[in-house]
C-alpha cells in the first residue's frame, strides 16, 4: 500500500491517478497510523513552505514522516515536498523545514519566477533507481520559484539549467525528491513513478 500525504497543499488527485495508472495501492491520508504501515510514501505540495511545515505541525505528521524516512522504506517527495525534507529555506526570511536532507532551499536569483513549464535533467547518479529507462537530458514540467542546495554533492541526482545549474532531484538509500512534478511529465513522469513503485 502507497500512502500520499494529505495536509491540504499538493494536486493529490493528479498524483493519486498518476501511481494508480502504473497499478498502486493507494490511499489519501491525513492519518499517522496509516503513514507508518504503509510500503511507500509519497509527500507532494504545491506552495508556499511555512504554513506547510504549520500544516504538518497541526496534523501530528513530522514524526511519521521522519519514523518512515528513517525505518528504509521508499519515500517520494514532489516539488514542495522535496523542499520540505531540507533543514531552512530563506523564503520569508528564513523557515525550518524537516531536516531529513542537510542544505537549504533558496530563492532563483534575478529570474523570471515561478519557473514554469518544461526543462531537461542531467543525470548526475547514473545508477538512481527512479531515473531507470530515462535518457539524460530528458524534459520533465517543472512550476517552482525556489530551488534546493544540499550540503553534500553526493545526494544530488539529476540538475537542471534555469539561469543557474541547480539540483533538481536528490536520492539518498531509500530517499528520494524530484523539483518537477512526475504526474504532470505525461510518459516519462509516469516511468518516474513506476520506477518507485517498483523499488
Amino acid at each position: 500500500m502507497l500512502a500520499i500525504i494529505d495536509y491540504g497543499m499538493g494536486n493529490l488527485r493528479s498524483v493519486q491517478k498518476a501511481l494508480e495508472r502504473n497499478g498502486a495501492d493507494t490511499v489519501i491520508t491525513q492519518d499517522p497510523g496509516v503513514i507508518k504501515n504503509a510500503d511507500r510514501v509519497v509527500l507532494p505540495g504545491v506552495g508556499a513552505i511555512q504554513p506547510a511545515i504549520e500544516k504538518l505541525e497541526q496534523l501530528h505528521l513530522i514524526l511519521p514522516i521522519m519514523e518512515t524516512i528513517d525505518s528504509g522504506k521508499p519515500f517520494l517527495g514532489i516539488c514542495l515536498g522535496l523542499q520540505l525534507l531540507f533543514e531552512k529555506s530563506d523564503e520569508g526570511g528564513g523557515i525550518s523545514g524537516l531536516g531529513a536532507v542537510p542544505g537549504e532551499v533558496r530563492r532563483f536569483p534575478s529570474l523570471k519566477v515561478p519557473q514554469m513549464g518544461w526543462n531537461q535533467l542531467s543525470i548526475k547518479k547514473a545508477d538512481c533507481p527512479l531515473y531507470k529507462g530515462i535518457v539524460d537530458l530528458s524534459y520533465f514540467y517543472f512550476c517552482h520559484s525556489f530551488y534546493v542546495r544540499p550540503e553534500d554533492d553526493k545526494y544530488i541526482a539529476t540538475t537542471t539549467d534555469y539561469g543557474l545549474e541547480y539540483c533538481s532531484s536528490i536520492s539518498r538509500g531509500n530517499l528520494f525528491g524530484v523539483q518537477f512534478h512526475p504526474e504532470k511529465s505525461q510518459a516519462l513522469g509516469l516511468k518516474i513513478l513506476e520506477n518507485f513503485i517498483n523499488l
